[in-house]
């Protein structure tokens, strides 16, 4: 909500106003209401859900509206000088046979200085080569060429930046599914040459997208060592990423990238505890999280927010608060199940939010479908996981046929990946045979002692299981 009032209270008095009349006029008015009490108003949610009579879903639904219509506009005024500049470019054979050499070679000359400003690699080679052209006689012919060159290769490196970043975090993906040795060391190594890439030029643009993958890795993959006085300080990466968003407002690259950097922030202040930092942009994260789900898989991995996000509302004692908010946050978010990590990790965030809320039954649902949609043959460790998850819901409502089908099941598959890469997993499905189990006594400390044991085993990759809060109402609710 933070981050919403903010730009609000931000607007420009015209861009307000443009807002709120498109609003009116295209029959929005609830959302042209809750734009004039952000604006206008101190108001407490739930007072504008009281006066606008809608329920907590609807409002969180109206709220993801009124954001996407209002960074629509935003994007809208932002596009129009960069608009104009293409579309000189594109005009450059007009140019070149209808106006004399002179104002021809100044005409490029001129757009040539409004592309470096917006940093156009590729348009700025179109440029190159015209004037290139143009001086084939004259002494800048030599320059010109030169420049061109050095603009292609550019524009290759900032096109195998952008594909080394998409095909890490695709390798993260199956990553953190696995955690084996050998993706690691891909990861490493895709790290290693990104790095090299950005050397080869002294870019703003390389070192955003050096900054994505690098921050990332050193939070996920390979936690920074505290004695490596080579490495700049996280902090100070993220604020001269700031410095560049703040210099090329009107690129629309960086207008989108802002989300990715607050991400970071979180996950960086969520790294080391400093939770009080870490609720800022939490906030600013979450009000987007459909959004950052779905158009950033290119530029982060955006699936270790909603474990961030089971782990901090674990942490405030909310969780049973995330299924209402869930519905609101993704009410029109499309899943990719292509992507496997990713619908993975939402289903399963969706299936605890279930739970959490008591609502075993639903919880179990998404569990069935991701089973019954997706092959999981790649990731055994992971489809263990999901089974027992399966299984827990199963034995809070008291299914005792499936239950026992998914246990049989569960211990096959344990006996061919071998007990020693399950340990957790089997204290957690002796956890669940004791609650279903017809002992009358001492059920309840013989959870606990099993839960003693389970929590002392060190987190996994990807652990569902270990993001289940094992407190006192766990204990009972198994023991009954």
């Amino acid at each position: 909500m933070a981050k919403l009032k903010n730009i609000i209270r931000q607007l420009t008095e015209e861009d307000y106003q443009a807002i709120y009349n498109s609003l009116i006029e295209s029959n929005a008015e609830k959302s042209a209401y809750l734009l004039k009490s952000m604006r206008e108003k101190h108001l407490s949610d739930n007072k504008v859900m009281e006066e606008l009579e809608v329920n907590t879903n609807a409002y969180y639904t109206l709220r993801s509206r009124l954001n996407q219509k209002i960074e629509e506009y935003l994007l809208q005024q932002m596009e129009n000088p960069r608009t104009d500049i293409l579309k000189k470019v594109a005009n450059i054979n007009e140019i070149i046979f209808t106006k004399k050499k002179a104002i021809a070679v100044a005409t490029l000359k001129k757009l040539e200085k409004e592309l470096l400003d917006y940093d156009l690699s590729n348009e700025l080679t179109i440029v190159y080569k015209y004037l290139k052209k143009l001086n084939i006689n004259a002494p800048d012919y030599f320059t010109y060429s030169q420049l061109y060159n050095k603009h292609i290769a550019y524009m290759l490196a900032v096109d195998k930046a952008e594909d080394l970043l998409a095909e890490y975090f695709k390798k993260y993906g199956q990553y953190s599914l696995t955690g084996e040795e050998r993706e690691k060391l891909e990861l490493t190594l895709l790290h290693k040459e990104m790095n090299n890439v950005c050397r080869l030029y002294e870019s703003h643009r390389l070192y955003v997208y050096q900054s994505c993958l690098g921050i990332f890795h050193r939070l996920f993959v390979e936690p920074d060592d505290a004695t490596n006085t080579e490495l700049d300080a996280v902090e100070d990466i993220l604020d001269n990423v700031d410095k560049i968003f703040a210099q090329y407002t009107l690129d629309s690259i960086y207008y989108h990238l802002k989300l990715v950097f607050e991400f970071l922030r979180l996950e960086y202040y969520n790294y080391y505890k400093v939770y009080r930092k870490a609720e800022k942009y939490f906030e600013e994260v979450n009000e987007s999280a459909s959004i950052l789900l779905s158009n950033f898989s290119l530029y982060t991995y955006p699936a270790q927010f909603l474990i961030t996000k089971i782990e901090r509302h674990s942490r405030m004692e909310n969780s049973a608060e995330m299924y209402e908010e869930n519905i609101g946050l993704f009410h029109d978010f499309d899943v990719d199940t292509a992507d496997t990590p990713k619908y993975i990790s939402y289903v399963v965030y969706r299936a605890l939010g279930c739970y959490y809320a008591e609502k075993y039954d639903e919880a179990a649902r998404w569990i069935n479908n991701l089973l019954n949609e997706v092959s999981l043959k790649k990731y055994p460790q992971a489809q263990l996981e999901i089974k027992v998850l399966l299984a827990l819901q199963y034995c809070l409502m008291s299914d005792y046929e499936l239950f026992n089908q998914l246990i049989n099941s569960i211990q096959r598959q344990i006996r061919v990946m071998g007990k020693d890469q399950c340990a957790h997993i089997i204290i957690f499905t002796k956890i669940l045979k004791v609650s279903i189990s017809d002992l009358k006594k001492n059920k309840a400390p013989k959870i606990r002692s099993l839960i003693d044991k389970f929590n002392r085993i060190q987190k996994v990759s990807f652990a569902p299981t270990m993001l289940i809060k094992t407190d006192d109402k766990f204990i009972a609710k198994l023991s009954h």
